[in-house]
């Protein structure tokens, strides 16, 4: 049985900006995931103490026509289990969905429900507009996603104005007006969560950012400091490692074009049948990348079922002695690791572009406003040497949607030039987590900029893995972590109760 893997086509919708070089062409989305994506563990358990919902949403808060009053169904899921309740004023955590199926992320993200029960906090998770079962214009897919005319009620704009509304109506009906709201996320979430505290400070007293590059942004921070740090992961584990997966995309290119080659590379990779040789570093590089994103220090079922430490894994396998010179068996045992840790598939088909957690329209998101650039690679670069150009963005757009990117609407409306000086002006109480070995790291907030906005920095760290649930084997840091965390949202908890009891 042929087990899937990932194609050009989902690349396209998996992490918060465009690759563009001469051997790579695809749109990596933040947080998300690919193809081979399964349920963490606990799996579908954790679903079960969740309630799902529906919320009437308004279309558009901006506009005052006629289209803007028409409604579409959000969805949330709603945990009572812990709650204090109304009459204490017992807070609301609530996570701020990201781009995909919410119920994905809720099986992922247990430090909500794990901090539940300390806080005796209710837990809400809402799905991002036009992601999951949360579509515009009767639920029809098809008819969402049909031009930029439908496609343009889906920004991040929107989306923060989504869940305040429903915040504030959920609060109402519960009859909860006093009890606090804090905002969780992670990636784009986690972008989303932080810039909710900024707008709407009046809904939500702090939020907690989980690896949000709200700085990889043009002209802020460097288009190669993502592949960067993915080339510094791999060599940290091992220099040969380096060197063996720096010298395959040539090796690939040659093969591919001599007699024989194809068949030779199919064999050598166990490819359901032959391939391009842009496919098949498409194939490797999309390893590479979910890897090094997610080398989580306990096994994951997060992207892909795989080992504690994978980069650690895949470099053993490539300096393994009994592969000898063979650069393509050293590349498929390191592959491996990530698209068939399990055993269980007897070849890859490069072709499947199924997109079972909804990502797709990040496409469009990327085409509009989330400008954030990663595909450089410096001469250094694990992947080839290329530089990044915001003219190919504004190609491809111009192609696929015949839109014009917004290439600096990020950083007018949330901010990010000098981020130091001015958010100590106005903000307050958000945390932002960032794991070194997490290429997104590039461009997160990695230094404090007041006493209540805390930049907490994890040498070992990957992607958003302090909001990952909890696991007996998590190291001493991932603990001291999520403590650090929780006693901060303790102290905004307790100075508001405080200031509450003044009025």
């Amino acid at each position: 049985m042929a087990a899937p893997s990932i194609s050009l086509s989902l690349s396209f919708f998996l992490f918060l900006s465009f690759h563009f070089s001469s051997s790579f062409s695809k749109i990596p989305l933040p947080f998300s995931s690919s193809l081979l994506l399964r349920p963490q563990n606990p799996p579908i358990d954790s679903l079960r103490h969740y309630r799902t919902n529906f919320f009437t949403q308004i279309l558009d808060h901006f506009n005052f026509n006629p289209i803007s009053y028409q409604s579409f169904q959000q969805r949330y899921l709603i945990n009572h289990t812990y709650w204090g309740g109304a009459a204490e004023n017992a807070p609301i955590f609530v996570y701020t969905g990201n781009e995909g199926n919410i119920e994905w992320f809720a099986q992922n993200t247990g430090f909500l429900l794990q901090s539940a029960p300390h806080f005796r906090a209710l837990v809400v998770f809402i799905e991002h507009r036009f992601y999951g079962k949360s579509i515009p214009f009767g639920g029809d897919e098809d008819v969402a996603n049909s031009n930029s005319s439908t496609l343009g009620f889906l920004s991040s704009t929107q989306a923060l104005a989504d869940y305040a509304t429903l915040i504030t109506d959920l609060k109402k009906n519960l009859s909860a007006i006093d009890s606090p709201v804090l905002v969780f996320g992670g990636s784009y979430g986690g972008m989303l969560a932080a810039w909710f505290r900024l707008k709407y400070p009046h809904v939500a007293i702090g939020a907690l950012a989980s690896s949000a590059p709200i700085l990889q942004l043009e002209n802020i921070t460097s288009p190669y400091a993502f592949t960067n740090i993915i080339t510094q992961d791999f060599k940290s584990e091992s220099q040969n490692c380096y060197r063996v997966i720096k010298g395959s995309w040539q090796q690939i290119d040659i093969t591919s074009n001599q007699p024989g080659g194809p068949q030779l590379l199919r064999n050598s990779f166990k490819f359901c049948k032959e391939a391009e040789s842009e496919s098949i570093k498409n194939w490797l590089y999309t390893a590479i990348l979910y890897t090094a994103m997610t080398d989580y220090p306990t096994p994951s079922n997060f992207l892909n079922p795989l080992p504690a430490y994978p980069v650690k894994q895949m470099c053993k396998a490539i300096d393994d002695p009994t592969t000898g010179n063979d650069t393509f068996a050293k590349l498929y045992g390191a592959a491996n690791v990530y698209y068939n840790y399990t055993g269980t598939a007897t070849c890859f088909d490069l072709d499947d572009d199924s997109d079972p957690h909804d990502l797709g329209d990040w496409t469009w998101q990327a085409c509009t406003e989330m400008i954030l650039p990663t595909g450089g690679n410096t001469e250094e670069s694990i992947f080839p040497a290329s530089t990044w150009h915001f003219a190919d963005r504004l190609h491809f757009c111009k192609r696929f949607y015949n839109v014009e990117p917004r290439r600096i609407w990020i950083p007018t409306h949330y901010g990010g030039h000098n981020i130091e000086r001015v958010l100590k002006r106005f903000g307050s109480n958000i945390i932002f987590f960032n794991g070194l070995r997490d290429p997104w790291s590039g461009g997160g907030v990695l230094k404090n900029i007041s006493s209540t906005i805390i930049a907490i920095v994890a040498k070992e760290g990957a992607h958003h893995v302090d909001l990952r649930f909890s696991n007996p084997e998590d190291p001493k840091w991932l603990k001291d972590v999520r403590k650090q965390e929780l006693n901060i949202i303790q102290d905004w908890l307790s100075q508001y109760y405080l200031d509450l009891a003044q009025y």
